[in-house]
C-alpha cells in the first residue's frame, strides 16, 4: 500500500479526536452552569432562635463567683406598749369642803377637780385615796368632817367625771360610821363604775387586784396601820372599835410586822402566778404633818423593796414626803421606787388651821406618775417616774368658795393665773406651793429617773447588740 495513503488515514483519528474534545468541554460548561443557576432547597426558619452566642460574643462569657445573699438584721426588740398611772393623795372631805358642793339642787363637787380634769383623764390608769365614808343621812348619821368623816355621794360622781378610776378605802378613816358606813362606802363607789382597793364587803373577796393597763399586767395592793387589834383579829382604826366582821380590811400594825411582811408575800406570789408583770403597794403610814419619812417607813420600804415590789406609793401625813430609790438587799439587780406621802389632794388644811405644823405644807399635794413599758420580747419594765405638784387654792373670786385643785407644771407658769383665775397673790401663793414640793422630791425624782434613763439605754443597747449578733 503506497505511503501516502497511510498520511491520510492519520489525519482523520486526529479530526475525530479533536471533535471528541470539544464536545466534552461544551458538557462540562453545561453542567457548571446548571450548579449555579438552579437554587438550593431552604429548611423552614425555627420559631425561636437558637440558645447559641451571637456573632458579637467573640470571647466566651466569664462566670461570675457566686456569693451569699446579704443578711438583713432583725429588728431589736423594741416598746411596744406603755401604761402610766397617776396617783393622788388625800380626798379629805372637811365640812367646810362639804359646804362649798352644796347647791339648791344637792351637792355637786366637779368644781374640785374642774382645773385638772385633762391632767386625770389623760392617764391610763388614775387612782386616789378616799379619806372619807359615805354612810348617807338614812342611817343615824350626818354628814360631818374631823374627826369622823361621812360625805355626800356626789364625791364619788366628780371624781369619776374628773377621770379617776380606782379609789383607794383602806386609810384611818375607813370605819368613822361603823360597819353601815364602811360597807355603804363601797357599794356607792362601785355602783358608779369605779374600782375599790384595801377595804371589801365579805372576808371572801379577793385581797388584791391585776389591772390590765395597754397590755401590760399591774398588780396592785393597798394596806393602811392600824392602831390596834379587836379579838377577831380586826383592825382598830382611827381609835375605832374592832371593824366587826373580820377579813374586811388589808391592814397592819407596828407591833407585828413580820407578819404584815408574810402576808404581803403571800399577796405578790398570788399575783404573779395571776399574771402581773410589776406591782404597786399602796399604803397609808407615818406620821402626820411630817416632812420626811420617819425610821418606820424607811425599814418597811426597805422590806418591801426586798419582797419584790416595784413602786410604793404612800399616803396619810397630809404632807408631801421625798422620794426615793431603795436597792434590794437580796437581789441587787431589784430596786424598788417610792414616794413616802403624796400629801393631800384637797382639803380645809389651810396654813394657819393647824397648831402643830406653822407652814402651807397642808395645801400641797402630788399627781404621781409611773409608767411601765413593755417590750417586743415580753418583759416589763418601770420607764418613767414623774411629780406634778398640786395645790389647793381656796378660790372665792366668783362668789362662791371653791376648793380647786391646781396642776402646777413649770412649763405652764406664766399661764397659771389665766387658766385657773387667780389673783396676783393666788399666783404667788401657787408658786411657792411648787416650790415647797420640788425642794421635797426633787433630789430622789433625778436620782430615780436617771437611775431608769440609765437602765433604758443599757437595755437598747443589749437588745441591738443581739440583733446585730443574730445577723453576723
Amino acid at each position: 500500500m503506497p505511503f501516502f495513503n497511510r498520511k491520510k488515514q492519520g489525519s482523520a483519528i486526529v479530526g475525530v479526536l479533536i471533535a471528541l474534545i470539544i464536545v466534552l468541554l461544551i458538557l462540562n460548561a453545561g453542567a457548571i452552569w446548571l450548579c449555579v443557576s438552579i437554587p438550593t432547597a431552604q429548611a423552614p426558619a425555627p420559631t425561636e432562635p437558637p440558645t447559641i452566642a451571637t456573632e458579637e460574643a467573640t470571647e466566651p462569657p466569664t462566670t461570675e463567683p457566686e456569693t451569699e445573699p446579704p443578711t438583713t438584721m432583725p429588728e431589736p426588740e423594741h416598746e411596744v406598749s406603755t401604761a402610766t398611772i397617776l396617783s393622788t393623795g388625800d380626798v379629805l372631805m372637811h365640812m367646810p369642803v362639804i359646804g362649798s358642793g352644796s347647791g339648791p339642787d344637792g351637792y355637786n363637787f366637779d368644781s374640785i377637780f374642774r382645773f385638772v380634769t385633762d391632767e386625770i383623764s389623760a392617764a391610763d390608769l388614775a387612782v386616789a385615796n378616799l379619806e372619807t365614808t359615805l354612810a348617807g343621812t338614812d342611817n343615824g348619821y350626818n354628814y360631818s368632817g374631823f374627826p369622823n368623816f361621812n360625805c355626800p355621794d356626789a364625791i364619788v360622781d366628780a371624781l369619776k367625771n374628773a377621770g379617776f378610776d380606782m379609789l383607794l378605802t383602806a386609810n384611818n378613816h375607813s370605819y368613822d360610821t361603823t360597819l353601815v358606813g364602811f360597807k355603804r362606802t363601797l357599794e356607792v363607789v362601785r355602783e358608779a363604775g369605779l374600782e375599790t382597793l384595801g377595804t371589801y364587803l365579805s372576808a371572801d373577796e379577793q385581797k388584791w387586784t391585776i389591772q390590765d393597763v395597754n397590755g401590760i399586767k399591774i398588780g396592785l395592793l393597798c394596806y393602811t396601820y392600824a392602831t390596834g387589834v379587836g379579838s377577831n383579829g380586826s383592825p382598830q382604826l382611827n381609835g375605832n372599835a374592832a371593824i366587826s366582821e373580820p377579813g374586811l380590811c388589808n391592814y397592819f400594825t407596828y407591833s407585828n410586822l413580820p407578819a404584815f411582811y408574810s402576808e404581803v408575800e403571800t399577796y405578790l406570789q398570788e399575783m404573779k402566778d395571776a399574771g402581773a408583770e410589776a406591782t404597786m403597794l399602796y399604803i397609808h403610814w407615818g406620821v402626820e404633818y411630817q416632812l420626811s419619812a420617819n425610821q418606820d417607813q424607811a425599814n418597811m420600804a426597805q422590806q418591801l423593796c426586798d419582797l419584790g415590789v416595784d413602786v410604793i406609793v404612800g399616803g396619810h401625813p397630809h404632807v408631801v414626803q421625798p422620794v426615793d430609790l431603795i436597792e434590794s438587799t437580796v437581789d441587787p439587780n431589784h430596786k424598788t421606787a417610792i414616794l413616802y406621802s403624796m400629801g393631800n389632794a384637797v382639803s380645809n388644811q389651810r396654813a394657819g388651821n393647824i397648831s402643830t405644823i406653822n407652814t402651807p405644807h397642808t395645801e400641797d399635794g402630788v399627781f404621781f406618775k409611773v409608767t411601765f413599758s413593755k417590750y417586743s420580747d415580753g418583759t416589763v419594765y418601770l420607764d418613767r417616774v414623774e411629780v406634778v405638784p398640786t395645790w389647793v387654792n381656796l378660790n372665792t373670786n366668783n362668789g362662791s368658795r371653791q376648793y380647786n385643785i391646781v396642776a402646777l407644771n413649770d412649763s405652764t407658769r406664766d399661764q397659771w393665773k389665766e387658766t385657773y383665775n387667780m389673783t396676783e397673790n393666788e399666783f404667788n401663793a401657787a408658786q411657792r406651793s411648787y416650790d415647797r414640793t420640788m425642794a421635797l422630791v426633787q433630789d430622789g425624782l433625778v436620782k430615780v429617773q436617771d437611775y431608769l434613763d440609765q437602765q433604758k439605754q443599757e437595755r437598747e443597747e443589749f437588745y441591738l447588740a443581739q440583733a446585730q449578733n443574730a445577723a453576723a
